[in-house]
C-alpha cells in the first residue's frame, strides 16, 4: 500500500481539504466522521479522481469504545498508519462564562480534547510497532491567547497545546513527530456551528476581510508532513493579513 493518513473530521472543512491534498499526494486515506453520507461522497470523489484507497470509518471521537472498538478491527494492512491528522472540534457558542450552555462546555470538552486523547491513544500502538509515525494535531489562535466569550474554546485548545508538547517529550523514545498547527480565521462550517446554525451571523464574521481558506491549512498541514524524516514542525501559528492573534482583527478596506 502506499502511505496511510488518518484524518478525522474528514466531512467538511480542514479535514475534507486535507484528504484531497493528501490524495493528490498519492497517499490512501481513513477518513473518519459522523456523518456517513458525507464521508461516502468524499470517499467516491477521491477515488474516481486520484484512483487511492478510502476506508471510512463512520465514528463520533467523543464515544470512547467506538473509538478503540474501529481502530482495534482496522484490517492489518490499515493499522500502518504513517500521518494521524486531529481534526475534528467545534466551538459552540459566544457566550459570557456566567451565562455559557454547561451543554455546549461539555461537548467542547468531549470533542476537542478527549476526542484527540482518545484517537491518538487508538492508533498509537500502531505506529509504536511500525516505529515511525507523524501526529497532527489542529489547535487555534484561541488556544495561544484567550478572548472575551471565549472560555471553555479557549481551554480546550490550550489544552491540545499542552497535550502536543507532552505527547512530543514521551514519544521521543520511539520517534514519533507531534506537530500542533494553530489556524486563526478561517471561514469554514465553523461559525456556522458556532453561531447554532444561524447562517446570517456566520456570514457576519467573515465580512470586511479575506480570511483563511480550508485549502491553505491543508497545504500547511501537508508541508509539516513532507519534511524529511529528522526534520519536524514542532508548533505553527498562521493567520490571514488581517489577523494579527486570537483578538486583533483589521476589518476595512
Amino acid at each position: 500500500m502506499k502511505k496511510i493518513i488518518c484524518i478525522t473530521g474528514a466531512g467538511s472543512g480542514f479535514g475534507e481539504a486535507a484528504a484531497y491534498k493528501f490524495s493528490a499526494n498519492n497517499y490512501d486515506l481513513i477518513i473518519a466522521g459522523r456523518r456517513k453520507d458525507r464521508l461516502e461522497k468524499l470517499k467516491k470523489a477521491i477515488e474516481e479522481k486520484y484512483g487511492n484507497q478510502v476506508y471510512l470509518l463512520q465514528l463520533d471521537v467523543q464515544n470512547r469504545s467506538a473509538v478503540f472498538n474501529a481502530f482495534n478491527a482496522l484490517p492489518e494492512q490499515w493499522k500502518k498508519i504513517d500521518i494521524l491528522l486531529n481534526n475534528a472540534g467545534l466551538a459552540l457558542g459566544r457566550d459570557h462564562f456566567q451565562d455559557a450552555s454547561l451543554d455546549d462546555w461539555d461537548r467542547m470538552i468531549d470533542t476537542n480534547l478527549k476526542g484527540l486523547l482518545y484517537v491518538s491513544k487508538a492508533v498509537l500502538p500502531f505506529m509504536i510497532e511500525n516505529k515511525k509515525g507523524h501526529i497532527i494535531n489542529i489547535g487555534s489562535t484561541a488556544g495561544k491567547q484567550v478572548y472575551e466569550k471565549g472560555n471553555v474554546y479557549c481551554a480546550s485548545k490550550h489544552a491540545v497545546q499542552a497535550i502536543s508538547e507532552g505527547m512530543r517529550i514521551d514519544l521521543l523514545q520511539h520517534k514519533i513527530k507531534v506537530t500542533v498547527i494553530h489556524p486563526g480565521a478561517a471561514e469554514t462550517e465553523f461559525s456556522l456551528v458556532r453561531l447554532k446554525q444561524d447562517a446570517e451571523e456566520a456570514k457576519k464574521v467573515y465580512e470586511g476581510f479575506e480570511p483563511l481558506h480550508a485549502d491553505d491549512i491543508a497545504d500547511v498541514i501537508f508541508y509539516t508532513a513532507s519534511l524529511p524524516a529528522h526534520v519536524c514542525i514542532n508548533e505553527l501559528e498562521m493567520t490571514c493579513l488581517a489577523q494579527a492573534n486570537a483578538y486583533y482583527l483589521y476589518k476595512g478596506q
